[in-house]
């Protein structure tokens, strides 16, 4: 099972990125993929899920109105689309999976994680 993430990078406040959630090796339709970031010094914090074969989305409430998850289940991908971007949205953002659903963001519920992805915002 491989999750990789892409995307992340530098943005001035206000701005917008689209992560990427790349998965191989299970079978990502019977999936629960989510987002989950951590800020240096903070605990992980939950962003959003998606439970793929019913195309049900969660996001936290920090997040709501601002970033939308989506999947492409042709490409096994699960996107990130961050807009209004603030500086209290800098971390490490890393996308986990699970097969199980009714998870929401309980991190300790997924199995699988990927290496993470870099998301900075300047003032």
């Amino acid at each position: 099972v491989q999750l990789v993430e892409s995307g992340g990078g530098l943005v001035q406040a206000g701005g917008s990125l689209r992560l990427s959630c790349a998965s191989s090796g299970f079978k990502f339709d019977d999936y629960t993929i989510a987002w989950f970031r951590q800020a240096p010094g903070k605990e992980r914090e939950g962003v959003s899920s998606i439970e793929i074969p019913y195309g049900s989305t969660y996001a936290a409430d920090s997040v709501k109105g601002r970033f939308t998850i989506s999947s492409d289940n042709a490409k096994n991908t699960v996107y990130l689309q961050m807009n209004s971007l603030k500086p209290e949205d800098t971390a490490v953002y890393y996308c986990a999976g699970t097969d199980g659903f009714g998870y929401g963001l309980d991190d300790f519920k997924y199995d699988y994680w990927g290496q993470g992805t870099q998301v900075t915002v300047s003032s």
